[in-house]
C-alpha cells in the first residue's frame, strides 16, 4: 500500500463514525480535520469533495457491520442460530452497546440521504437490497437444510426481519426507552424460533 493509499484509509477510517453519528450534512470538514489531525488540503487532495469522504466512509461503516455479522455467524452451526446473530448485534446497536459508533449506517444514511444526497441514496439502497439477497438466500438455505418449515416465504421473511431490526435501533434512537428494545428483540426471536 502506496503512502497516498495509507492516508486515504487512514482518513476513512477516522471519519467513518462521525459521518455514521452525525450524518452527512452534520460531518463538518472542521470534524474531519479534528479527527485525522489532518488539513483541509490534506484531506482534499486526496479526496475530491466531501461527497467523496461521504460515500468511502458510507462503504467502511457497512463493511465493519457485515464483517461483524459474518464473524459472529461463522461460530455458529444451526441456521436459527446465525439468524439470531442479528438480533444479538442490533440488540446491541440500539444499547449503545456497539463497536460501529451511531448505530446501523444502512439506517443512518437512508434516513437521511433520502431526499437530499442521491449517491449516498443509492449506495445505502444497494447495501440494504444486498442485505436482503444474504438472509434471503440464508433463510432458504435452512429451508432446504431441513430446519425450517417448507412453505417460508424466504423473501417475505427477510424484509420483515430488517424492518424489526432496523425498528430496534430507530425505536430506541427515537425515545431513549430500552422497553420498545425488548420488545422489538422479543418480536424477532418469537419469528425466528417460529420457522
Amino acid at each position: 500500500m502506496s503512502k497516498a493509499e495509507r492516508t486515504k484509509e487512514f482518513i476513512i477510517q477516522k471519519t467513518a463514525p462521525i459521518f455514521n453519528k452525525k450524518g452527512y450534512a452534520g460531518t463538518s470538514l472542521s470534524d474531519m480535520t479534528e479527527a485525522t489531525g489532518l488539513t483541509k488540503g490534506s484531506i482534499y487532495g486526496n479526496f475530491a469533495d466531501k461527497d467523496e469522504v461521504a460515500l468511502a466512509a458510507f462503504t467502511y461503516n457497512s463493511s465493519l457491520m457485515a464483517a461483524a455479522v459474518r464473524t459472529e455467524m461463522a461460530k455458529r452451526s444451526s441456521y436459527r442460530d446465525k439468524l439470531m446473530v442479528y438480533v444479538e448485534l442490533y440488540g446491541n446497536f440500539a444499547a449503545q452497546n456497539s463497536s460501529l459508533d451511531g448505530g446501523c449506517p444502512i439506517l443512518n444514511t437512508l434516513t437521511e440521504a433520502d431526499d437530499t444526497h442521491p449517491q449516498l441514496k443509492a449506495r445505502a439502497v444497494e447495501a440494504l437490497m444486498s442485505w436482503r439477497e444474504r438472509l434471503t438466500a440464508l433463510i432458504g438455505e435452512g429451508i432446504n437444510a431441513g430446519e425450517f418449515r417448507s412453505g417460508i416465504d424466504a423473501e417475505e421473511t427477510a424484509v420483515t426481519m430488517i424492518a424489526l431490526l432496523e425498528g430496534i435501533i430507530l425505536f430506541v434512537k427515537a425515545t431513549g426507552k430500552p422497553t420498545y428494545r425488548k420488545y422489538l428483540v422479543n418480536s424477532l426471536t418469537r419469528l425466528i424460533k417460529e420457522l
